[in-house]
């Protein structure tokens, strides 16, 4: 028996899709960027929608059962079906629009206002994001992503443009040996433990947080309150002020840390032209904060 008086939710159509091209829940639900229980739950609301049973659990992960095999590359037309849609919808209104996504510190205040005003007929909207949200800017719900390098983005699928540079800093409680040193080097953080994260692609990423047997640390709250304690230190880029919030950390220099990067990503091949306008007033207007 189907949900009666409610509509097909497209987003469990794209769910379901997700789910039997991965053949397996968790990798579908870490490609979605939700949760795990929250995905099997949304496709449990699209089998009592329908009436049957789609996916069936395996050893190996999931299956089609025969009702998901011929929903399938239906599910796949209604999708194609309702972005061709959107799409000439956008191609044929007037109003230039954008959505801007930026994330954790970074204020892109001065870039948004800038934008307003040259184009004050464009429909220009911000989405402040998490660093589990990096996926809006494949999924468009984004149109551009300012942020901090490096993405867990593929080169080939997106367009990079280099904003600005800033300088690393070290976060201690207060009380650290280290707290009342003019600056460290990166020589005596090389062999600190970073606690595992899922968008660390390099030795020195945008955020690191180092002691010994951390697990992986989602809140930016909870790694400040884990320094603050005294379980681990922090490297931050130094236009990162939250940090200060607290008067129970201190902020120390380090000498020979490469620098922490802002880029501005979009989708490659996108005709949006509010995304080349965003491009030059970022470039103009966004710099690194005074230290």
């Amino acid at each position: 028996m189907n949900d009666l008086g409610q509509d097909l939710e497209l987003r469990l159509v794209r769910y379901f899709t997700v789910v039997a091209a991965h053949q397996h829940f968790g990798r579908a639900a870490a490609d979605l960027h939700v949760a795990q229980p929250a995905l099997s739950r949304q496709i449990q609301r699209l089998e009592k929608y329908l009436g049957t049973r789609l996916l069936d659990r395996v050893p190996q992960g999931t299956r089609l059962t025969p009702a998901g095999q011929r929903f399938l590359p239906r599910a796949q037309a209604l999708l194609q079906a309702a972005r061709q849609a959107e799409l000439t919808v956008r191609e044929e209104a007037e109003t230039e629009r954008i959505t801007i996504g930026y994330v954790e510190d970074l204020v892109i205040t001065a870039a948004v206002r800038e934008l307003r005003r040259r184009y004050p007929d464009a429909e220009i909207t911000t989405r402040h994001l998490s660093c589990r949200d990096l996926g809006v800017l494949s999924d468009k719900r984004v149109d551009a992503l300012i942020a901090r390098a490096p993405l867990p983005l593929a080169d080939d699928d997106v367009f990079t443009t280099p904003l600005y540079e800033e300088p690393r800093m070290l976060v201690v409680p207060r009380g650290h040996p280290w707290a009342d040193r003019p600056s460290v080097t990166a020589e005596e953080l090389a062999g600190k433990e970073a606690a595992p994260c899922p968008f660390e692609t390099t030795d020195w990423t945008s955020y690191r947080i180092l002691g010994a047997g951390l697990s992986p640390i989602e809140s930016y709250e909870d790694k400040l309150e884990l320094v603050a304690s005294g379980g681990a230190i922090a490297v931050l880029p130094v236009g990162d002020r939250r940090s200060s919030l607290r008067p129970d950390l201190v902020t120390v220099p380090i000498e020979g840390a490469p620098s922490s990067k802002v880029v501005l990503v979009s989708r490659k091949g996108d005709p949006n032209p509010m995304i080349r306008n965003l491009r030059l007033v970022a470039g103009a207007v966004l710099t690194a904060p005074a230290a």
